[in-house]
């Protein structure tokens, strides 16, 4: 992912604040996906397809999103912040 550059800066407030919050959903994916390699699909008759895998990822960018809307890890607001401070080129 990169920061787009708009006019020699960072871009306005709200893509920086946006950019932020895609940044950190992607990061809640990337550490939610240890815990979902780990667990065991279930048997055939309940689950456990190849579809369950080919999923996977969608589920776990559902959960990152809406982990990323509670507040997530504070990771956006503290990029977003960052961002706004660096001076234009």
């Amino acid at each position: 992912m990169t920061i787009s550059m708009l006019t020699g800066g960072y871009g306005s407030p709200a893509a920086i604040a946006k950019q932020a919050q895609a940044f950190e959903t992607m990061a809640i994916s990337q550490l939610l996906q240890p815990m979902f390699d780990s667990v065991d699909t279930p048997d055939a008759l309940f689950g456990g397809s190849p579809a369950e895998k080919t999923w996977q990822p969608f589920l776990l960018n559902a959960i990152a999103t809406q982990m990323e809307a509670d507040g997530g890890l504070g990771l956006a607001g503290q990029i977003t912040a960052t961002l706004k401070e660096r001076p234009t080129q």
